[in-house]
């Protein structure tokens, strides 16, 4: 589960083992509500004065930042890590109060979780109550229900995971949420697309669809044209990607569409695909490819094969193949 994930994190990020967290190394600054000279300790204390009061055995709040910042340091995080991780171990050495028991939940507006084998996005992701950003790509997520997701979420990334059915995370969306990452999954047309309007999305600014199964052009636009705010558009990888008038339909049936498949859409462009969207007579579900095949490994090869003899009454062997192609 998505809880689970979370707090093998919190243990990878080791907010209360040394040189975070509360203990022998500063435990003067932290074992009363105020500290030696008189004011809340915290981010902003008097490093100065702090340290002329350090009683033996306890280290200055420099010291220990720098175990953390120093890329050699065995305390140091790994490369890759996020900058919200860097800020709680900070606070976790600077203010530890701050993300004791459950104040950690107030602290987090993102939360990464990639590749780690999640199947569940379960309730307690409800305890992050100012969460804003949420990602939870390469997973093995295959249904979500929206009742299990923070409010205030604005960015939600589905990527490279098993979504096939939108059903249960639009029953009670996110009403904020500018992103929506759906990328490489299993989302099949005109079952899903009912799913992509404003009446569930009304804030929707972004939507990636790419690499899904969607093959009606004319009924997914019809869907994507309540979305008022929508600006970026990613539908390549789909079915209906191969029609060829697609890139032009698209441009002029949503006018307020900046970017299409990562490319900005010109001036230009539009103006030259103006009136496209009132000709769907041109979108022909059909599409030609052309397959050549360059070498073939493996297979014996009939022309070097010995001639038989006229006559001969030796035993022939013939061969057949089928070749298959998956669109």
């Amino acid at each position: 589960s998505v809880s689970a994930a979370f707090q093998e994190h919190m243990r990878h990020l080791g907010l209360q083992d040394f040189p975070c967290g509360l203990g022998s190394w500063n435990k003067s600054r932290f074992n009363a509500c105020t500290s030696p000279r008189g004011g809340r300790p915290g981010l902003g204390a008097d490093p100065v004065r702090q340290e002329e009061a350090l009683p033996l055995g306890e280290e200055t709040p420099e010291a220990l930042m720098e175990l953390l910042s120093d890329r050699h340091s065995p305390w140091a995080l790994p490369a890759g890590c996020s900058p919200q991780d860097h800020h709680l171990r900070e606070m976790a050495v600077l203010a530890p109060e701050l993300i004791r028991g459950s104040n950690i939940f107030q602290v987090f507006r993102s939360l990464r979780i990639i590749g780690k084998g999640v199947e569940e996005v379960d309730p307690g992701l409800l305890q992050l109550q100012q969460l804003e950003e949420l990602i939870l790509s390469a997973n093995q997520i295959s249904r979500i229900t929206s009742a299990n997701l923070p409010q205030t979420l604005k960015v939600l990334e589905l990527c490279c995971n098993a979504v096939a059915d939108l059903q249960d995370l639009c029953a009670q969306p996110p009403p904020e949420l500018q992103h929506l990452g759906l990328g490489y999954n299993r989302l099949c047309g005109p079952s899903q697309d009912k799913y992509l309007t404003a009446d569930f999305w009304p804030n929707l600014i972004s939507l990636d669809l790419s690499f899904n199964n969607f093959t009606d052009l004319l009924e997914l636009v019809s869907q994507l044209s309540s979305l008022q705010k929508l600006r970026v558009l990613v539908l390549q990888g789909n079915p209906l990607a191969l029609i060829t008038t697609y890139r032009g339909f698209l441009v002029d049936s949503l006018p307020k569409l900046s970017v299409l498949n990562d490319i900005h859409i010109r001036p230009d462009e539009r103006h030259q695909f103006h009136g496209l969207a009132r000709q769907p007579e041109l979108i022909r579900s059909e599409a030609r490819v052309v397959v050549s095949v360059g070498e073939i490994k493996g297979v014996p090869d009939p022309s070097t094969l010995q001639q038989l003899e006229l006559g001969s009454e030796a035993l022939v062997i013939t061969y057949s193949y089928c070749v298959t192609y998956e669109f």
